[in-house]
């Protein structure tokens, strides 16, 4: 009996002490932290992005190699264009690019086929064209890098993003993280 009648002091006197918090004026000192993190805060270090090996070729640029981009900040997604979470993903790297390629962003799709019709080189530029992909693409048809940078499993889409020296600052599986991803872009090229 002992033990009710404290456990109830203890309520009351908790339920006390937030009427009286919540009944004082808030003030700049008493308010909430906001949660988000500024721009310039330089995202952490994941690792060292691989080379894009064995590949079959590139659309849409002269680029030959990650290592060509080095200087710039890059996003990295691997995709493919019949994967339904890759293209509604695409207007959002849309925004990104058109925010901040001028700033040092390149975007590089690393197209790794999971059906057999999308291995083939003109339906992933018509697709690109439908879609509005206008950064460079790597053809990787047999899906070596996209097992070699992911593991097992591997996913569709899976995004990462490189600084200048080729580390990775960033990577995010499947949809959302939006607003992360362009926080990220900006610190490094702010940095």
């Amino acid at each position: 009996m002992r033990f009710l009648i404290a456990g109830a002091l203890v309520v009351i006197a908790l339920v006390a002490v937030v009427a009286v918090r919540s009944a004082e004026p808030e003030t700049a000192a008493s308010a909430e932290t906001p949660t988000t993190t500024p721009s310039t805060t330089v995202p952490p270090m994941l690792g060292n992005a691989l080379s894009l090996t064995d590949l079959d070729g590139w659309l849409q640029t002269e680029v030959s190699s990650l290592e060509d981009l080095r200087g710039q900040v890059v996003i990295v997604q691997f995709w493919t264009f019949g994967c339904y979470n890759c293209t509604n993903t695409i207007p959002h790297l849309q925004d990104i690019y058109a925010k901040h390629r001028d700033s040092g962003l390149e975007i590089v799709g690393v197209h790794a086929p999971e059906f057999e019709f999308e291995k083939d080189p003109e339906a992933i530029l018509a697709a690109a064209g439908d879609l509005g992909v206008t950064w460079p693409i790597a053809l990787d048809t047999d899906r070596r890098n996209f097992r070699s940078w992911q593991g097992s499993p591997a996913y569709w889409p899976r995004t990462y993003v490189l600084d200048q020296e080729g580390l990775i600052r960033f990577d995010h599986i499947g949809e959302g993280a939006y607003a992360e991803l362009e926080q990220t872009v900006a610190a490094l090229l702010e940095g």
